[in-house]
């Protein structure tokens, strides 16, 4: 080295050193590779959790409305149907999923939006063309979690986890059947826990990874480094329909609890408190001494949480022994409580924490279908009209019913001329006004009942028994 080239160095190694910003310094490292003639693989890891993910198909019979301004007048003519109507169409609209085997005689985790309407479902296991017809045990779409059954017996089922153990970085396999292609695996890591706010479900605690999922993935599992399911794959963000990194899945904890209701009881029920809540902003946080919790807009009247005085303005903070992190936690942990049950609700008010000990009630329905054994009309799927449906669909404000989402094809609702979009308005004499006042007025009146609907604007008359 030139006097010169020590000089720079010495002064460049000066400036470096100079000034009281001192930066940590990485311990030396040795890079290592794997052992000369050895090959890297998870093959054994996953070998056995591969055998537990299916593959499934859905069939289910759509109607649709074709305007007759679309047809040719001749045939509206010999149809003698007025300008203006709708003629019904029907179409099957199929679908492709997976599944995840979780007991050895027949018992299938899916997700909901996989087998949601449909009027067949078909399953594949791997390895075999044999295809078993499944029966749907039960759906819930506020997790998009289902449960479906084949007749089989001595299948492999698949090993579970605990998603509270979960950390960030974990590596992990994503199996399924993304495009109908066929059995596949995916590797990635998860990418963050805890997602909510997604505005996917309406109970939400995602599992972020970026192994890929596509569609048909949907419904499979998400498995840990040593085959072990700790969570079923349940939808992707993305705007070209493929897999951009972010994809998303219901934690294996949250599952089970859901699945174990559906297996035992066909539904599931949530605990409910009563209140409308928000996250603390920024303003907020400087009004509270807590930083974290939910805050309450708004008690509904004669709930729990009226009963228990709760009020607008306090902050929930715990829940027993939970802390409550946001507006999403506080939903997720008191709807994964049974109802009926009680508990400690910790909250701030006036700058205090108090507590109070709430009995929880069941979450109220604002959609029911109706199989036909409760006194209704049997193939009807029915929805209080929210604002957001509102919205959607523009119905105006001075128009009170409950709309029909879903009418079963072939069912009694279907051949009394039920159709999606129809707002019933009133049965008999009974004024409708939601759901529940259905279920009433179908009681209250024997025999055959009239009941009104509001089809596009026009009222007309139905004829049940």
């Amino acid at each position: 080295m030139t006097k010169k080239a020590l000089f720079l160095s010495t002064a460049l190694a000066a400036v470096l050193m100079a000034g009281d910003v001192q930066f940590q310094q990485a311990p030396a490292a040795q890079r290592v590779m794997p052992e000369v003639g050895k090959i890297l693989s998870f093959n054994k890891a996953i070998e056995y959790a591969s055998k537990c993910v299916v593959n499934i198909s859905a069939k289910k019979k759509v109607k649709e409305n074709i305007p007759q301004a679309f047809m040719d007048p001749f045939f509206r003519q010999f149809f003698n149907m007025p300008y203006g109507q709708m003629m019904p169409r029907e179409r099957i609209e199929r679908s492709l999923g997976s599944g995840v085997i979780v007991t050895k005689d027949g018992y299938i985790i899916t997700n909901n939006h996989v087998v949601d309407g449909a009027d067949e479902v078909h399953v594949t296991l791997p390895g075999s063309t044999k295809e078993y017809t499944a029966k749907i045990v039960g759906t819930d779409p506020k997790t998009d979690v289902a449960v479906i059954k084949i007749d089989a017996k001595n299948l492999p089922a698949i090993k579970m986890g605990d998603s509270d153990t979960l950390k960030t970085g974990d590596l992990v396999f994503a199996i399924g059947n993304p495009f109908g292609v066929g059995e596949s695996v995916s590797q990635g890591i998860i990418s963050a826990l805890g997602k909510d706010s997604m505005g996917i479900n309406q109970y939400e605690n995602f599992i972020q990874t970026d192994a890929a999922i596509n569609p048909g993935n949907s419904g499979g599992a998400l498995v840990d480094s040593r085959g072990v399911l700790i969570g079923i794959n349940s939808a992707i963000l993305t705007r070209s329909g493929a897999n951009n990194g972010i994809g998303f899945a219901i934690p294996v904890n949250m599952v089970k609890r859901v699945a174990t209701q559906l297996i035992e009881h066909g539904k599931v029920e949530y605990g409910y408190l009563g209140v409308s809540i928000s996250d603390l902003d920024p303003k907020l946080r400087k009004i509270y001494k807590n930083k974290e919790g939910a805050v309450v807009l708004n008690v509904d009247p004669d709930t729990p949480a009226q009963k228990a005085g709760l009020k607008r303005g306090d902050l929930i903070v715990k829940v027993d022994d939970k802390p409550i992190k946001d507006a999403s936690d506080l939903k997720n942990v008191i709807g994964a409580i049974p109802p009926g049950k009680e508990v400690k609700i910790t909250y701030e008010r006036n700058k205090k924490l108090e507590t109070v000990k709430v009995k929880l009630a069941k979450f109220p329905d604002s959609k029911i279908s109706i199989e036909g054994d409760r006194g209704v009309v049997g193939g009807l799927t029915l929805q209080n009209l929210t604002p957001q449906i509102r919205n959607q669909l523009g119905i105006p404000d001075d128009i009170e019913g409950v709309i029909v989402s879903e009418v079963k094809q072939g069912s009694d609702a279907d051949k009394a001329g039920f159709m999606p979009g129809d707002i019933i308005i009133q049965i008999e004499d009974t004024m409708i006004k939601n759901v529940g006042d259905v279920e009433k007025a179908m009681k209250k009146y024997s025999g055959k009942k009239r009941v009104y609907i509001n089809r596009r604007g026009m009222i007309r008359i139905l004829v049940v028994d």
